[in-house]
């Protein structure tokens, strides 16, 4: 073979990962809360791009009662209907970037601000906003004057060290000591970086530690659990040498070893369970009660209803979808006032960015449709009548259905969640997989078979607590073939314990 320079041609395909498909891959990953982010920033940078007004949806055709929604009995079809209305009152829009018949407009249900009889501009709205909002004073108004402050733990422990202890020296400590507290109320550290950091000796650093135990609440400044509970019980007067004696062995209470902290705490039965319940009585975290996190609720993103007739119902949450559109009319403005090259350049970015994002809106929006109707259809015993009935499924069997990738679906079920009349459930959720039969029948759902461990363990008497193996035998006598290594794991996964540990709780009630 000569070893010469020649030019070949050669044909092959590759995916580009062009800009806007990477916005379409986000898009598909973000929940509405997300997007609403997402189209925020992009209509702070984009000057074609602004929201919809409110008023033009009284030109918005009406729809009927089914359109955009799916029957799970039913393959999903027609769903490119997604609330998707025709902005009348723009200029004409560049055929050249986009499809002719593309409908630029992403909607949703909102509604305007109502706004005082006369509008801002009357006299009444005026002379009220002259007053600072409202105000009989005359004087300027400030919203957070009104905004409500809950006292935080550091805070209520410094009025209580500032009024306990006069010191200066013991303040300063004190303070050290407050801030190395963890989220349940114990030290984090020891009380040896706190000597060396302020130069003063471990014994009045002690010193101080025992005098802010006293502080409210109860527990408060605790080393370990043991500390935190015989500090409570010290303020209620039962810190007796039994009780003292059960505190050194709460492992052996753990264990439910009875007989032997009977013995060890010199106490007969009776005794022994009126101190473990005064011990139950008691806040092991005494810290958490100052704990004003606000929980986020779920917004769900697709909501799911039953038909009247039979059937299911599913539609996307509109309440949550950004309403945006393309501003065509300042476009055709704006681009016969550009001389520039750069200028003109920017405003045909600016268009066409514009535009993908309205169409991936559009794709967004008919693909998490798709994907759950195909889901609520795969999944209808479930709906119907319980998670004894969940199906088995994977990613493909939904991507085959709908004919779209794996990767795809993967995108649209992550961080989704879909209100039903059973609640509201991730829609990871319902990808389980399979436990075969040992009829040889059709395959169980890991969550159904769960669901029937934690049924079947919640049932058992103290006398016939059902250990692993039992439970493999009941489970392969009602079709399911199962190992007992997978019972463990699912026991193991829900909190349970073992047959050895349930028999001894239920033995002994205290």
């Amino acid at each position: 073979m000569a070893l010469t320079p020649r030019l070949d041609l050669r044909q092959s395909q590759q995916l580009v990962m062009t800009p806007q498909l990477q916005q379409a891959i986000k898009l598909l990953q973000l929940n509405n809360i997300e997007l609403a982010e997402y189209v925020d920033t992009e209509l702070e940078q984009n000057p074609l791009l602004e929201r919809e007004d409110p008023e033009s949806d009284a030109a918005t055709p009406e729809r009927g009662e089914d359109e955009g929604q799916a029957e799970p009995e039913v393959a999903p079809a027609g769903l490119e209907d997604v609330d998707i209305v025709v902005s009348k009152d723009q200029g004409p829009a560049d055929e050249t970037a986009l499809d002719i018949d593309y409908e630029n407009t992403w909607t949703n249900d909102s509604h305007a601000d109502a706004v005082a009889p006369g509008g801002a501009e009357s006299p009444a709205f005026a002379e009220w906003g002259s007053r600072g909002g409202g105000g009989f004073d005359g004087g300027e108004y400030d919203l957070e004057q009104t905004l409500s402050q809950t006292e935080t733990l550091r805070d209520y422990l410094i009025t209580q060290l500032n009024m306990e202890i006069g010191d200066a020296a013991q303040r300063m400590i004190g303070l050290h000591l407050i801030d190395m507290l963890d989220e349940a109320g114990y030290m984090a550290d020891g009380l040896e970086g706190v000597a060396e950091m302020l130069d003063c000796s471990l014994g009045e650093v002690e010193v101080t530690l025992e005098r802010i135990q006293h502080f409210d609440p109860p527990g408060i400044f605790a080393r370990d659990l043991k500390e935190c509970l015989a500090l409570q019980l010290r303020e209620l007067n039962r810190l007796d040498p039994a009780m003292t004696a059960l505190l050194e062995n709460l492992d052996l209470l753990a264990k439910r070893e009875l007989r032997a902290l009977i013995r060890i705490c010199g106490v007969d039965k009776e005794d022994l369970v009126d101190m473990v319940n005064e011990i139950r009585m008691l806040d092991p975290k005494p810290a958490l009660s100052f704990d004003h996190t606000i929980s986020q609720p779920i917004t769900p993103d697709v909501f799911m209803r039953p038909k009247p007739r039979g059937g299911w119902i599913v539609e996307l949450n509109n309440d949550t979808l950004p309403r945006v559109l393309v501003n065509n009319h300042y476009h055709a403005m704006v681009s016969k006032t550009a001389r520039s090259k750069t200028d003109k350049q920017y405003i045909n970015e600016c268009f066409q960015s514009a535009n993908w994002l309205i169409r991936s809106l559009h794709q967004r929006a008919t693909t998490i449709l798709k994907v759950a109707t195909e889901l609520v259809r795969q999944q209808d015993a479930f709906f119907a009548k319980g998670v004894q009935h969940l199906k088995p499924l994977v990613l493909r069997d939904i991507a085959d259905a709908i004919e779209m990738h794996e990767s795809t679906v993967s995108r649209v079920t992550s961080n989704k969640y879909i209100a039903t009349p059973r609640g509201i459930f991730e829609l990871k959720y319902f990808f389980t997989p399979a436990i075969a039969s040992s009829a040889g029948g059709e395959a169980h759902s890991a969550e159904a078979v769960r669901h029937r461990i934690k049924a079947l363990i919640n049932e058992e008497a103290a006398d016939a607590v059902l250990s692993d193996d039992k439970i493999v035998t009941i489970l392969r006598a009602k079709g399911v073939d199962i190992a007992r290594r997978t019972v463990a794991k699912y026991r193991e996964s829900m909190g349970i314990g073992s047959s050895v540990r349930r028999r001894r709780e239920k033995s002994v009630q205290i």
